[in-house]
């Protein structure tokens, strides 16, 4: 897809030309086998297709005869433009293409999660804690912006680069916590996107060395990913961070992260990323979670909230004080947060009220708040995990009685 936008610079012929070929490989691939280079099969066919769409149309005949001269594409790639020197890496590239100023941010976030990192509408939803039919009209807006005003699908300048980098750090963000914690289905953790998170992120660190927050997203990454281990059990359950064997998290990545923070703190003030990598460096310290450092972690969220404030800081700012003063003081914050009808859609909030009030011990208010919890999530592994915690606060049947 990413390619196809490169050689078509339009989303909507190369998202068309694209489901043709997928179409085309669903009906010859069973019979003529899978060809040798899959993405090359594709690529040339939707290429093809995208050609008898312009004929059809009697349309941008001077693109078609550009595609014809530009392109040879069974195995063979459109020779570099030099300013494609100043980014190494061809998806990133066009993350900073899709990365346009003229539309606003999170229009830029949400179509280069959908259409170059291949996220679907409901987990770009997810991320940015939205109605997936909200998400998808901003993305048919950007879309329609792109088209309407001839923005051009150009790579841009070193000189141009620094408008994009916050947005091209976002959408790198998003796509590893999207890996980290998938928004669906049976697993909890998809390597491959992790993998590709952090590998873009250190190209983008090493492209852009003075940009403290590009090497505080690496990082953030590095630290928490270190952790991924630890997270599942051998039958794939999942455990939360208080409870890891922090004997399995990677020590390499760790020292890695923690160098690379002490560079982002240098910048005054500290941006968003660098507190955030902060926070990770203060859990990658402690031993065993009774031995974190929590008022430092419920300070850094502080100023998270106030350098980045949004409904996530606020839960995970609630977590913390729960645990350096008590489950009582992080709760009045999520009730707080609850009242203001934030995260209403997210089984988070529900999901960390039911642990507190667990620890509490008032398991009638509890039970709802994992029913409620489970009511939101879209992932099998975390629906696993909060039926057990749920399933433990409900007493068995007496013996005799009708389960």
């Amino acid at each position: 897809m990413a390619r196809l936008i490169s050689l078509l610079g339009d989303l909507d012929v190369a998202e068309e030309a694209l489901a043709d070929a997928c179409l085309q490989a669903v009906r010859r691939w069973p019979e003529a086998g899978i060809p040798d280079h899959p993405a090359a099969w594709l690529t040339r066919v939707a290429r093809n297709a995208a050609i008898d769409r312009i004929r059809r149309e009697k349309a941008l005949t001077g693109k078609l005869a550009l595609l014809h001269a530009e392109t040879a594409m069974a195995h063979t790639l459109a020779p570099p433009d030099p300013d494609q020197d100043d980014i190494p890496d061809e998806r990133l590239r066009l993350f900073f293409t899709c990365c346009h100023p003229a539309l606003a941010r999170p229009a830029q976030v949400a179509l280069t999660l959908r259409c170059l990192a291949g996220l679907s509408t409901g987990e770009v939803a997810r991320l940015f804690l939205a109605a997936e039919p909200t998400i998808a009209q901003r993305i048919v807006r950007a879309k329609r912006k792109i088209r309407d005003a001839a923005i051009p699908y150009r790579v841009p300048t070193r000189a141009d680069l620094s408008e994009r980098p916050p947005a091209v750090l976002a959408v790198l963000y998003l796509l590893f916590t999207e890996g980290y914690a998938a928004t669906t289905g049976p697993a909890q953790i998809s390597p491959e996107l992790c993998a590709e998170a952090i590998r873009l992120a250190s190209v983008l660190h090493h492209l852009l060395p003075e940009q403290a927050e590009a090497t505080a997203l690496l990082a953030l990454i590095l630290l928490t990913d270190a952790r991924r281990p630890a997270r599942l059990d051998p039958d794939g359950r999942l455990i939360i961070l208080e409870d890891q064997d922090r004997t399995l998290w990677d020590r390499g990545l760790i020292v890695e992260g923690r160098k690379l923070v002490i560079t982002a703190l240098q910048a005054q003030p500290p941006g968003p990323y660098a507190l955030q990598a902060a926070i990770a460096a203060v859990h990658a310290d402690a031993p065993s979670s009774g031995m974190t450092d929590w008022p430092q972690i419920t300070a850094l969220y502080g100023l998270l909230a106030r350098a980045a404030p949004s409904p996530m800081v606020e839960l995970n700012r609630a977590i913390a004080v729960a645990m350096a003063d008590g489950p009582a003081a992080g709760l009045r914050l999520l009730d707080q947060l609850q009242e203001s009808g934030q995260l209403a859609e997210s089984h988070l909030l529900p999901a960390a009220r039911a642990d507190l009030l667990r620890r509490l011990g008032r398991t009638s208010e509890a039970i709802p708040a994992y029913d409620r919890a489970l009511a939101l999530v879209g992932n099998d592994t975390e629906r696993d995990y909060l039926t057990r915690r749920r399933d433990q606060l409900t007493p068995p049947p007496k013996r005799g009685s009708t389960p």
